[in-house]
């Protein structure tokens, strides 16, 4: 059985970094995905579709990733069930993410100047091999510990 999902699209929000009780980073961001063809009106319809990064991946989205980035993801779809606080079944649909990889670059921050109104060189941006996860995968997910354990 093959349970393996590529997306590109841009990010909604920033990436939401959260630790689990054992210490594990997790974080959780939307993807905003264009569908490949228009409706009858001819508007182009966009799924948002929620994303969940555990360790490195997690931590990669939080320091690299934000609002607006255009990104890759490959990963699995995942459905988790929980009950609500008062007995309601749920349900949602998200994508764990095995590899994160930015596909552009980030905006450079407006140029700051110093107390005699000269430029002052701004951080330096983060290098190609930073712009990419895929070498700090995991293949396991800690499933008893959901990324949102607390629904």
């Amino acid at each position: 059985m093959l349970n393996r999902i590529v997306l590109i699209g841009r990010l909604t929000a920033d990436p939401e970094l959260r630790y689990t009780p054992g210490g594990v980073p997790v974080a959780g961001m939307r993807l905003a995905v264009d569908r490949p063809f228009t409706s009858s009106s001819g508007e182009r319809q966009t799924d948002f579709i929620n994303l969940v990064a555990w360790r490195q991946n997690a931590e990669f989205a939080a320091n690299y990733l934000g609002k607006g980035r255009l990104i890759a993801v490959e990963g699995r779809l995942q459905i988790r069930q929980w009950t609500t606080q008062d007995g309601q079944r749920r349900q949602t649909a998200e994508v764990v993410a095995d590899r994160l990889q930015a596909l552009d670059r980030a905006r450079e921050p407006a140029a700051t100047t110093d107390e005699a109104g000269d430029a002052v060189a701004s951080e330096a941006q983060p290098s190609e091999e930073a712009q990419s996860s895929e070498e700090a995968q995991s293949d396991q997910t800690p499933e008893e510990e959901g990324p949102w354990a607390d629904q």
